[in-house]
């Protein structure tokens, strides 16, 4: 039982609660894997990744909830469209507070706000700790207007992780633009394709990224589930 079942202590520094993703194989194994983790009292918060498609009786029975579905664009270096504007680059050099003070307020839509047994105020934390770990291994370029900084973009390898615009850059237009000289960096670094993940709920990402070129596969019904004492 214990390879179907992965710590992620990433999210359990900022959530305050042992964290865990389950490997999803079948009704059985999940049955059997739950069965275990109630014998040994491993209390936590639990996570399962699983297909649209599958069905979800045996998760509602043994009491997971729905937190979100999350797609995977992506994008290869002929499909993609860059979209310039005057005054807009990015910058590798940024002072970490400015960008974590944008990233206190920039994530509504992720499966850890939607979960009503957690506290909203922790999983935001979860987002501050996480770009600044990306931050410290200087993966996170800042998107600049002109000499502003309008928001941050974080990565590692090729995919794209984490991304957010202030709130005086928002509903403006422009993200196209900045994440246009971003994803255009990541290119220059020889990736022939970029991928990220987001939430099929946040229509404003989606519509960006398509903007961009990039296509989406991969969908993934998230569920939660809950066991403490």
């Amino acid at each position: 039982m214990f390879s179907y079942i992965q710590p992620t202590e990433w999210d359990a520094r900022a959530l305050g609660v042992n964290t865990y993703e389950i490997l999803y194989e079948s009704d059985f194994q999940l049955r059997q894997t739950i069965d275990y983790i109630i014998q040994q009292d491993q209390f936590g918060h639990y996570t399962v990744k699983i297909d649209p498609l599958t069905p979800k009786k045996t998760l509602y029975d043994l009491g997971f909830y729905y937190c979100d579905t999350l797609i995977e664009p992506y994008c290869n270096r002929d499909q993609f469209t860059f979209h310039s504007r005057e005054g807009i680059y990015v910058s590798e050099t940024i002072q970490f507070e400015t960008i974590n003070q944008i990233c206190k307020t920039a994530f509504h839509y992720d499966r850890f706000h939607r979960d009503f047994n957690l506290d909203e105020e922790k999983s935001s934390q979860r987002y501050c700790l996480w770009l600044k770990d990306l931050w410290e291994e200087k993966k996170v370029y800042s998107l600049m207007y002109f000499q502003d900084v309008a928001g941050f973009f974080a990565f590692s390898e090729n995919r794209i992780l984490l991304h957010a615009l202030s709130d005086s850059f928002r509903g403006k237009g422009l993200a196209k633009y900045f994440w246009s000289f971003a994803c255009q960096e990541l290119f220059k670094l020889n990736y022939s394709e970029l991928v990220t993940s987001i939430s099929a709920s946040n229509l404003a990402v989606f519509n960006l990224y398509a903007s961009l070129g990039f296509k989406f596969r991969k969908p993934l019904d998230v569920y939660h589930w809950l066991f403490n004492s």
